[in-house]
């Protein structure tokens, strides 16, 4: 995200008199699409010179980790959960408003944080994944190998990590 919004969004700065119904006319989209794209915000309290981020679909699943996700060719929900280690139905639950069976390239839909609570054993310390972390990245800034990370998480799919989902790092 290098302008800080989520895919299939326009960032957007709030100006005087500006108010979400005004904004999804002019943008062509609706005020719970807007709404779900910024989960922080108060809808009746829009600050001036805040920045916000418009959906470019009409309707955008909510997501508050912001674990979005491009719909690509040939994909399936089914697919995409198994990848993402989360169940179909909690899939399906994230992402109201989606026909699961007519699924579109370049879709957006939300990848749930549906993972069990980690309990790591003793010589580790539980990490918080942040946007952007990889097992690279965080093997370096912990001093570990990759190699140590994924013994440490062997459940963890480290091509599909969540933010907010928690892994275990080995102490050294």
């Amino acid at each position: 995200m290098p302008n800080g919004c989520p895919p299939r969004t326009i960032p957007y700065t709030i100006r005087p008199g500006d108010t979400l119904y005004r904004l999804a006319i002019r943008y062509n989209t609706t005020v719970p699409a807007i709404v779900s794209a910024n989960p922080f915000i108060d809808p009746r309290a829009l600050r001036v010179g805040s920045r916000i981020c418009i959906p470019t679909q009409p309707i955008y699943p909510a997501c508050p980790e912001g674990n979005y996700y491009f719909i690509k060719s040939g994909d399936t929900l089914y697919s995409i959960a198994r990848f993402y280690n989360v169940s179909l139905a909690d899939l399906i639950e994230a992402n109201p408003g989606i026909d699961p069976n007519r699924l579109s390239v370049g879709q957006v839909i939300c990848i749930p944080l549906a993972t069990p609570p980690v309990t790591c054993p003793e010589g580790t310390t539980t990490y918080t994944i942040q946007r952007g972390d990889t097992f690279y990245s965080i093997a370096r800034r912990y001093g570990i190998t990759v190699r140590e990370l994924r013994e440490a998480n062997p459940n963890i799919n480290p091509n599909a990590l969540l933010i907010g989902q928690k892994i275990c790092i080995p102490q050294r």
